[in-house]
């Protein structure tokens, strides 16, 4: 990652060259395979992280040994950043490789050291954060109030712009198991499974596996409507 790369990073976008350049020292290139941890909850934080490539879940398990998806960290985005700013800097929930991951993991204490000597870093950075918060907040409003149609439709038409052309479709390839992605709309897995089969009936979609060919974007925006 470059610097203007870095700049586009919420955490890191408000900071001076110089800052900047300690948090370009401070990183390191870390690399999981499928199915391996990368921190446990209540692990003690002392990086966050970009995903450069792969799948991260992040999940906590309930005493009962049922596995919660928390959230499904794609290419692109930071994650535990948060943490730090915690009285105990613990790790709140597990994190795991879906697939073969690639990430850069940032020092924390580098960060936190720069903010305690930079009162005007610390106010740019909390209007950053404030506008993120309201973004998350929103999202957190879909999801309480949309049926599960909705949310997958919703899901589906978020990827159309990445989507990729195959034989003139716009195709989708699911970033991990369907299981996963229902536990990140919170529904269940054989509700995703009877939405995507509902769709498909329409002639919205067609399913194979984690491809989902989006034969009509009309029908699929039509059962958001609905």
């Amino acid at each position: 990652m470059d610097d203007a790369e870095l700049r586009r990073l919420p955490l890191l976008s408000e900071l001076d060259d110089a800052q900047l350049a300690r948090m370009r020292d401070s990183r390191r290139t870390l690399t999981l395979a499928a199915g391996e941890t990368l921190f446990h909850m209540g692990d003690r934080s002392a990086h966050f992280y970009y995903l450069d490539e792969g799948a991260i879940k992040l999940f906590r398990v309930s005493p009962a040994g049922q596995e919660k998806i928390v959230e499904i960290i794609r290419p692109g985005q930071t994650f535990a950043e948060a943490v730090m700013f915690f009285a105990r800097p613990l790790y709140p929930v597990n994190a795991q490789a879906l697939e073969d991951s690639v990430l850069t993991a940032f020092d924390s204490a580098v960060f936190l050291e720069m903010l305690h000597q930079s009162t005007e870093t610390c106010l740019r950075l909390l209007g950053t954060l404030s506008v993120r918060l309201h973004q998350r907040v929103n999202e957190i409003d879909a999801l309480s109030l949309q049926n599960a149609t909705l949310r997958v439709v919703n899901f589906l038409l978020a990827r159309l712009p990445e989507a990729a052309h195959e034989d003139g479709r716009r195709v989708i390839h699911l970033e991990a198991a369907k299981k996963d992605i229902a536990g990140r709309l919170s529904i269940q897995p054989e509700t995703f499974s009877r939405v995507l089969h509902a769709l498909t009936e329409s002639g919205a979609i067609e399913v194979d596996g984690r491809r989902i060919s989006v034969t009509s974007e009309q029908a699929l925006r039509q059962a958001a409507a609905s």
